[in-house]
């Protein structure tokens, strides 16, 4: 896998394409809404100044310079694990360094995720809404919003619909697309520096710093939170790291740096040239991005732009796919249905996952109906996955040897500038966004539910010793007097650890129902670090009919178990481990490879088990998770083949005791 990857990471003038259409798609549409979004809170263009425009445009680029290019073009993209990046994959590098790093983790990526949900509604309004700048589209609807929702949900049901068919075809034009996108943003912002020439001062940091402080400013120094939305994409760009490689990054990067500067210049030069105007001023929901356009372009402004918006969209739909399915492979949410409609492993699609980010986008569109409202949601939940990111990459600077102080630096000095930026946006709570932090702490509670009851099975559960049970298996194997339940009889262990194993696995064999076979397997799935690992050990305990596998797949490889199986039972056989299993009966001539069933354990909690309150609630709960998930056979690739469903009592910890006495009847 690493190496059918491998080309689409090295410096191309492909791979700069892709680079284009994948890992820019959310930071190159913030033009649409970050100046709209800072004047319409200091009170709209009426009342601004040139020190505040000045200001404005300095914090955007030193925002942009000091979080996107120096935090994460710089320095976290450095931290990648075999090429692939985002909070997950930094997690797996550094999560060796202590058990309380899941938490930082964990935290980022429900941030992330509750993110995915926000960027399709508030870029999609914000590119729709410009239509109000075409006459005969305002003639006809006017300051109507009722019409700019319904095409937003038309356009928000058909990106959703075609997740399914996978996004091959609609991804090769998206390089292309996006480097025009960026080259109009540029060509546009410099039609328009020429209105006031002084917005090329707004690049000393003097001007960024005094706007905080100036009295002009009306929101202080929570005009952050608005600044902050030029730079959301940041978290994404490193997400997305796998799909182009860093160099593709390194070198398109000052190019799209430069066209989003020049944007916001030309449009700030361009209120600094109309502020003053009647017929400007009396604009309603002004948005400076579409007015710099020239005349007669605005049906094409609008066009590029909800172009933009869907590609930016599907970016971050695509990424919510992957975050999960790294989130799943590490047991921090429960397994859901994975297709591949696409030719590569990367083209995945979550039906679940769609389903739900279709409805609470259309749900956000639809309580919210302007983009001025959702962009107070906007930006809180990422702040969060920003400071999670910092934090984790400390620890990943100090694992790889770098001087503690430096490591500390990094730590306080983004850490400083994030919380900024995190008490800028938390005065948006209750203007929207409570709803950021309402999905992130849902996923959040999942994720924490998931982990929780893992960790409470893995230190409380009965395990028993395999040696100890090696004779009754082998006379079962060898009993004639009982027929053979299948050839092979397989299980899916949830830990294989030297000579252990938990006891339900064995009390399935000798006594819910004896099952007789010529092979056992005890198969166990552990997740690498490395994303695309590949690899299997055996240990057959001495025996030539118990098999115990350990497969090691990377976080983003399919645990589809009966294909792997495939090789490793002809790898025994053709090695002489494991004798050949001759079928008389089979549509394949000289089959020597024998039937399979597959044994899974249910798990029901049993009301004898002594356990905390909380836990207790907590393993309810993941068994109630369990029930609207996707079925174990589905996920580990097994559903041809013979499953079976056995229910065992889950016993965690302590069994509770009883002291019945006995009721003497009385003598006739």
């Amino acid at each position: 896998m690493e190496k059918k990857k491998s080309h689409t990471k090295k410096l191309s003038a492909a791979g700069l394409l892709i680079a284009m259409g994948v890992v820019y798609g959310d930071i190159g549409t913030s033009p649409l809404y970050v100046m709209k979004a800072i004047l319409e809170e200091n009170g709209g263009i009426s009342t601004v100044t040139n020190d505040f425009v000045l200001g404005a445009v300095s914090l955007v680029f030193w925002t942009v310079m000091l979080l996107t290019t120096v935090k994460y073009v710089l320095i976290a993209l450095r931290a990648d694990n075999h090429g692939e990046g985002g909070i997950f994959s930094l997690y797996t590098l550094v999560r060796k360094g202590g058990k309380y790093l899941i938490i930082p983790a964990m935290i980022g990526g429900a941030a992330l995720l509750a993110d995915g949900v926000l960027t399709p509604a508030v870029t999609v309004t914000t590119a729709i809404e410009g239509l109000r700048g075409i006459p005969d589209f305002y003639q006809e609807f006017g300051n109507n919003q009722n019409i700019i929702v319904v095409i937003t949900l038309v356009i928000l049901l058909l990106l959703f619909l075609i997740q399914r068919f996978g996004t091959d075809f609609v991804g090769k034009a998206f390089g292309p697309i996006m480097f025009l996108w960026f080259t109009f943003l540029g060509l546009m912002g410099l039609l328009n520096i020429p209105y006031d020439f002084s917005v090329i001062k707004a690049i000393n940091p003097y001007y960024a710093v005094h706007l905080l402080f100036n009295p002009d400013n009306k929101m202080g120094i929570f005009i952050l939170g608005s600044i902050f939305l030029a730079t959301t994409g940041a978290e994404a760009l490193y997400s997305d790291l796998g799909h182009v490689g860093k160099k593709n990054i390194h070198f398109s990067w000052p190019y799209v740096l430069m066209c989003l500067m020049l944007n916001y210049a030309g449009q700030a030069a361009w209120i600094l040239h109309s502020k003053g105007n009647p017929s400007i001023e009396g604009i309603e929901n002004l948005n400076p991005f579409f007015q710099i356009l020239p005349d007669g372009w605005m049906i094409f402004g609008v066009s590029f732009a909800t172009v933009a918006a869907v590609i930016a969209s599907q970016a971050l739909i695509s990424g919510s796919f992957t975050l999960v399915s790294e989130a799943i492979k590490l047991k921090l949410l429960p397994r859901m249905r994975i297709m591949y409609p696409g030719k590569s492993i990367g083209q995945m699609y979550i039906p679940a996952i769609n389903l739900i980010l279709w409805g609470a986008c259309s749900l956000i569109v639809l309580t919210f109906r302007t983009s001025s409202h959702m962009e107070a949601a906007y930006g809180l939940s990422i702040t969060v996955t920003m400071l999670m990111t910092t934090f984790l990459l400390y620890h990943y600077l100090l694992q790889t040897g770098t001087p503690r102080v430096l490591a500390t630096v990094m730590l306080v000095f983004f850490g400083t500038l994030e919380g900024f930026f995190f008490v800028s946006s938390i005065t948006k709570f209750f203007h929207g966004g409570f709803v950021a932090v309402a999905m992130a702490l849902l996923i959040l509670a999942v994720m924490y539910i998931w982990h929780r009851s893992n960790r409470v099975q893995e230190n409380a559960s009965q395990d028993v010793r395999f040696k100890d049970y090696l004779p009754q298996l082998q006379e079962l194997h060898e009993d004639d007097k009982i027929p053979y339940y299948q050839t092979n009889v397989v299980f899916l262990v949830p830990r294989l650890e030297g000579d252990e194993i938990p006891q339900q696995f064995i009390y399935s064999i000798l006594d819910k129902r004896l099952k007789r076979a010529k092979a056992y397997w005890f198969v166990n799935v552990e997740v690498t670090d490395e994303p695309y690992t590949e690899e299997y050990s055996v240990d057959m305990m001495g025996t030539d009919f118990i098999v115990k596998v350990k497969l090691y797949l990377g976080f983003r490889i399919a645990q589809d178990v009966n294909v792997y199986l495939r090789q490793i039972i002809h790898d025994l056989m053709k090695e002489g481990r494991l004798p050949k299993q001759p079928q008389h009966y089979s549509l394949t001539p000289g089959r020597q490879v024998g039937d399979f069933r597959f044994v899974m354990i249910q798990e029901e909690l049993s009301n004898t088990t002594k356990l905390a309150k909380w836990d207790r609630q907590v393993m309810q709960a993941r068994l109630a998770i369990k029930h609207h998930t996707v079925s174990p056979e589905r996920w580990f690739g097994i559903e041809y083949s013979e499953v079976t469903y056995e229910t065992v009592p889950l016993i965690v910890g302590e069994t509770r005791k009883t002291w019945l006495k006995e009721r003497k009847q009385p003598s006739i």
